[in-house]
C-alpha cells in the first residue's frame, strides 16, 4: 500500500465510537492515532512515561532520535491529510525544504546516481522537531489530554478477559489511577508488554518473523552554512557493509550519521568517527568533518538486532477495545527510514475501520487493514536487507530476482535520470514496487 493506492484519510467521515479512548506512548504512531480518535470519541487520553517539552528535545523512550530520521513522501502527504498545515508548520519551526533530485546524492551500486528530471521536494529535521510539531497540532484539538510521566503498568478487562475496558498508570510518585475507556491503542512501540499479556490471559501471542542484521548507527552534529541545504547517501553494499549520510536540519546543522552492518559498527570517538567516515568509498563525509566545525564531541550511538514482525492478523482471537499500531506491529531496519511514514499510513486505516464498523471487532478489521502496508515496507527492507549473505531470517518470496534486477537498474540510474525518479518515488512509498517491473521500464533498464 503506497500513496498512490492507499485510502487516504478524510476528515469528513465521521463515526461514533464511545466517550474515552486512551493512547499509551506518545511517539508518531500514538500521535497519529490520537489524531484520528479525536474524530469520535469525546475524549482522548494520551499516556506517555517521558517527560513531554514544550521544546524539540530528545526523550528516553526514543533512543533512536539523535539519529537521523527521513520522513517519505508518503508520509508527509499523510500526515498533512492528519494535520493540515504540517508543512508550513514544520518550517516555520525551522525545519527545511530542499530538492532531492539536486541537493542530495546518491551512491548506490559502485557510482552516484543521475540528477532527477523534476524537482523532488523533501524535508530536512530532527525527530525531535517532527515530533514536537505533530504532538502542538494534537494538542490542540478538543478533548485530548496529555499525561506525561505516567507509566502504563496493566490493563483493565472485564471478568473473562474478553474486552479491556481501560488501562492502569502509575505516575512519578508512585500512585496508581485507573483510566476506564471504549478504546485502548498500544502504541509503546517494538517493547510492546501486549503479547505477554495475551499469552497471560488464554490468547495466542502472535507469531513472530524475525530478520537479524546487526545494524548500528552512530551519530553527530556539524555546523551548516544557512544557505547550505546538501545531503548525501552512501548506500552499503554485499562488498562493503557500512555506509552514511548527512541531512540538512534546524538550526543551521547537518546530522551525520555512519552505520554498519552484520557487527561492522562505526565508532563512538571522534577520532574513530572520522576514520569510518573516510573508509567509505567517496570523499563527501569525510571531508565535512575536516572543513566544518562540530558542535559537539558527543557520538549518540544505537544498535538495532533485527527486523521484528509480528503477524496479529493471524490470530484468531483478540480482546474487544484493544488495538497495537506502530512499531508494536513491525519494525524496520531504521537505514530506509520507514518508521514515520508506516504510522501515518496505519492511523488512515485506523479511520477506514472505525467508520466501517465503529469498534466493533475492531482488532482484526484493523490488522487486516494495515497488513499490506506492513507487507510493503517489510519486503522493501528485508528484501534489501536479504542482499547481505550474513542476514538471516524469513526472506520474502523473489527477493533474490529482485535484488538482481535492482542491481541493473540503479547501475543504469548511474546515467538515467528518469530511473532514479522511478526508484526515488518506490523508496518514497509513492508508488508500488511493481512499477519498477513494468515493460517500457524494463526495457529501458536492458536496452543496450
Amino acid at each position: 500500500m503506497t500513496l498512490e493506492t492507499v485510502s487516504r484519510y478524510d476528515p469528513t467521515r465521521s463515526f461514533e465510537s464511545g466517550d474515552r479512548a486512551a493512547v499509551i506512548g506518545a511517539g508518531m504512531a500514538g500521535l497519529c492515532a490520537a489524531r484520528v480518535l479525536a474524530d469520535g470519541f469525546t475524549e482522548v487520553t494520551i499516556v506517555e512515561r517521558d517527560s513531554l517539552s514544550d521544546k524539540p528535545v530528545t526523550r528516553r523512550g526514543v533512543p533512536q532520535s539523535q539519529h537521523i530520521h527521513v520522513l517519505l513522501e508518503g508520509g508527509r502527504a499523510t500526515l498533512e491529510d492528519l494535520f493540515p498545515g504540517f508543512g508550513e508548520e514544520l518550517l516555520s519551526a525551522g525545519g527545511v525544504s530542499h530538492d532531492a533530485a539536486r541537493d542530495v546524492k546518491f551512491y548506490m551500486e559502485g557510482g552516484f546516481l543521475a540528477n532527477g528530471p523534476r524537482r523532488c521536494t523533501v524535508y530536512g529535521a530532527t525527530r525531535p522537531l517532527y515530533e514536537q510539531v505533530v504532538r502542538e497540532q494534537v494538542a490542540a484539538l478538543e478533548g485530548v489530554h496529555f499525561r506525561s510521566n505516567s507509566q502504563f503498568t496493566d490493563y483493565l478487562v472485564t471478568d473473562a478477559a474478553t474486552s479491556v475496558t481501560g488501562i492502569l498508570v502509575q505516575d512519578e510518585g508512585g500512585e496508581t489511577t485507573e483510566i476506564t475507556t471504549d478504546l485502548t491503542v498500544d502504541a509503546t512501540g517494538r517493547t510492546s508488554r501486549t503479547p505477554r499479556w495475551l499469552d497471560e490471559h488464554g490468547y495466542t501471542r502472535p507469531s513472530v518473523d524475525e530478520v537479524r542484521i546487526d545494524v548500528a548507527y552512530s551519530s553527530t552534529i556539524v555546523e551548516r552554512p544557512a544557505t547550505d541545504r546538501r545531503g548525501i547517501i552512501v548506500a552499503p553494499s554485499p562488498q562493503r557493509p557500512r555506509g552514511g549520510t548527512f541531512v540538512p536540519v534546524e538550526d543551521g546543522r547537518w546530522v551525520m550519521t555512519l552505520w554498519g552492518m552484520h557487527g561492522d559498527a562505526p565508532p563512538t570517538d571522534p577520532a574513530g568517527f572520522a576514520n569510518f567516515a573516510a573508509s567509505l568509498p567517496v570523499p563527501d563525509l569525510e571531508r565535512m568533518l575536516n572543513d566544518q566545525p562540530w558542535r559537539t564531541d558527543d557520538i549518540a550511538h544505537y544498535p538495532f538486532p533485527s527486523n521484528l514482525r509480528r503477524r496479529y492478523e493471524d490470530l484468531d482471537r483478540f480482546p474487544e477495545g484493544l488495538i497495537v499500531i506502530g512499531d508494536g506491529v513491525a519494525s524496520f531496519n531504521p537505514i530506509y527510514g520507514q518508521g514515520m511514514s508506516v504510522a501515518a499510513f496505519e492511523a488512515a486505516q485506523l479511520q477506514h475501520a472505525l467508520v466501517a464498523d465503529s469498534h466493533t471487532n475492531l482488532a482484526p478489521r484493523f490488522f487486516d487493514r494495515i497488513e499490506e502496508t506492513v507487507d510493503l515496507a517489510w519486503n522493501l527492507a528485508v528484501g534489501s536487507d536479504h542482499q547481505f549473505p550474513q542476514t538471516e531470517g524469513p526472506k520474502p518470496r523473489g527477493t533474490d530476482f529482485l535484488n538482481w534486477y535492482l542491481s541493473r537498474f540503479l547501475r543504469k540510474a548511474h546515467t538515467d535520470g528518469e530511473l532514479w525518479e522511478l526508484f526515488f518515488s518506490v523508496q518514497m512509498m509513492e508508488k508500488p514496487p511493481t512499477a519498477l517491473l513494468h515493460p517500457r521500464v524494463v526495457w529501458r533498464v536492458f536496452k543496450p
